[in-house]
């Protein structure tokens, strides 16, 4: 993911610098109206074929032809690892075949994962690949290029109203309401960080805390401007400095690199390293880069990691898109999206139905290379406060698994945006302190959530949620609008509670001003003590569209 990082130091003298991000690994480089792009490398020259391609007929079987054809498509991608191909295949007896038969075909096996019967291969001669394809079409489950995860083509950005995003600094975990002692959330659980690697003697993983595992590129970041990611991540997750503060910081890290010296990765090192990090033990794991394209391999993958107790976190992406990146657009997958201080979608961030949470990722401070503490923004600063979470979670209650506790999240998120579940914050903003206390009958924390004008009613939906583990009743909502005040009875909350005040705009009175302005108060009964009694209030400006 692209980044613009700036040392805390240069931004105390020099102010905060807003950063957008495009593709997915951060970049250092002065900040521009539109975000740079990383060069896609070109398309390779086709190789002359030295084998002979098979004729397709209207007699070719249907299965060879599509075979066939999706090889033919390889070659104007420009999203791929060129003369690479992921295979997989339909069973273990089709996939020895393979094995055995791979060199001979002029085809060379660079990388192996049994566990899911798929294979990367290089060829010099995509003829050599058609061949075995077309002769061998049954024992063939899925063909795929080897798509790149870093340098994806950015899809068309969807039209946003400009806002001015306000920046967290460090305050991101005060924000989610992670306060108090936490030098216990995550113990006993792996979050896995599959990045550019991890700093290891950085003073915010402590000492021991973080491992490592090689998938071929090794282990330890580069110094390139892009090589901190990993370490940003990782702090973000599970760090313990106060000025490089993680979720949970008593988790253990296992650091996987899987980018190569360009900074860019692929679906198959992904997968494997999916696959290598489930069987280390991770039960979460953190995947803070993404590509728009999938393959069987990676489906497989995360099937993998779910069946064997994991639970994958991705970033949504950075392309003010209205579709997620993948892994994130998988359903089973934790997609989170990135929100600022005011709890407004930052721009940049993408959309989409498969949206699960929203966490900050707007200016939020954390580590990089060389014991440095950065402002970092974008969707891959906002998924490991989530996989932090997450953990935080699992270590309360032992009896968790991490899709359990993933749930929790999604239960107890803050519902802004349009009432319930909606593509732009998904289940809504990460709240630490209503999943840490959501079975606390002690914890009361009743809130006014969102201001949302639904245009199809003509009607504001004010959003109230119950954000403790104990019902409260006899509250009341006062609404304000212009010089009057209106008093709704709410009756009660349950515990973890969403309800709806609706009150009609008057839609004259709206086009005659221009704008209309609320502002709600929730009021608990005499007595309650509410531990976050500043989110009893929310106002909002109401403007005509033109």
């Amino acid at each position: 993911m692209l980044m613009k990082k700036t040392t805390t130091a240069a931004l105390a003298a020099c102010g905060l610098l807003c950063v957008l991000l495009t593709g997915w690994f951060w970049r250092r480089q002065a900040v521009a109206p539109h975000p740079a792009r990383l060069s896609s490398p070109a398309p390779a020259a086709a190789t002359a074929a030295s084998t002979a391609v098979p004729t397709v007929t209207s007699r070719t079987d249907p299965a060879v032809r599509d075979l066939l054809a999706r090889l033919q498509r390889l070659l104007g991608r420009r999203d791929i690892r060129h003369n690479e191909a992921v295979l997989t295949f339909k069973d273990d007896a089709a996939y020895a075949r393979f094995l055995a038969r791979a060199a001979q075909a002029g085809l060379t096996i660079v990388g192996r994962l049994d566990a899911l019967r798929s294979v990367r291969v290089r060829y010099t001669d995509l003829a050599a690949l058609q061949l075995d394809a077309a002769q061998h079409p049954s024992d063939y489950a899925d063909l795929s290029g080897n798509y790149l995860f870093g340098v994806p083509p950015i899809p068309a950005k969807e039209a946003r109203d400009a806002v001015n995003q306000v920046p967290f600094r460090n305050s991101a975990l005060a924000f989610l309401g992670a306060t108090g002692d936490r030098s216990q959330w995550g113990r006993g659980v792996t979050i896995a960080v599959l990045d550019t690697g991890v700093a290891l003697a950085d003073a915010t993983f402590g000492t021991g805390r973080v491992q490592t595992l090689d998938v071929g590129l090794g282990v330890f970041p580069g110094t390139a401007s892009d090589d901190g990611h990993g370490t940003s991540v990782a702090s973000l997750a599970a760090g313990l400095a106060a000025d490089a503060p993680g979720v949970a910081p008593a988790a253990r890290v296992l650091s996987i690199r899987v980018t190569d010296t360009s900074g860019t990765s692929d679906i198959y090192t992904l997968s494997q390293a999916i696959v290598a990090a489930t069987d280390a033990g991770a039960r979460v794991i953190n995947i803070s880069l993404g590509g728009y394209a999938t393959n069987a391999l990676l489906d497989a993958a995360i099937t993998y990691a779910a069946n064997n107790g994991a639970v994958i976190v991705a970033a949504a992406g950075n392309d003010q898109a209205a579709q997620l990146a993948w892994p994130a657009a998988d359903p089973r997958v934790i997609s989170v999206a990135a929100v600022d201080l005011a709890e407004q979608q930052v721009t940049f961030s993408n959309s989409g139905a498969q949206l699960q949470l929203s966490a900050p990722g707007y200016a939020v401070q954390t580590a990089w290379l060389d014991n440095s503490r950065v402002y970092v923004s974008g969707t891959s600063a906002s998924a490991p406060l989530v996989a932090g979470a997450i953990a935080a979670v699992m270590s309360q209650n032992s009896a968790l698994t991490a899709a359990q506790a993933a749930q929790i999240l999604t239960q107890t998120a803050n519902d802004v945006g349009a009432p319930g579940t909606d593509p732009n914050y998904g289940h809504g903003i990460l709240n630490l302190a209503w999943a840490m206390n959501a079975t606390n009958r002690a914890y009361t924390d009743t809130a006014v959530s969102s201001h949302y004008y639904d245009a199809a009613t003509g009607q504001m939906d004010f959003v109230l949620q119950n954000r403790g583990g104990a019902p409260v009743s006899s509250l009341s909502l006062a609404v304000t609008s212009g010089a009057y005040t209106t008093y709704y009875d709410v009756t009660s909350l349950d515990a973890g509670e969403t309800k709806l005040v609706t009150v009609p705009v008057d839609a004259a009175a709206l086009k005659a001003s221009g704008q209309i302005r609320f502002s709600t108060t929730l009021i608990n009964p005499i007595g309650t003590v509410d531990q976050v009694p500043t989110n009893n209030t929310r106002a909002s400006v109401l403007t005509a569209t033109k």
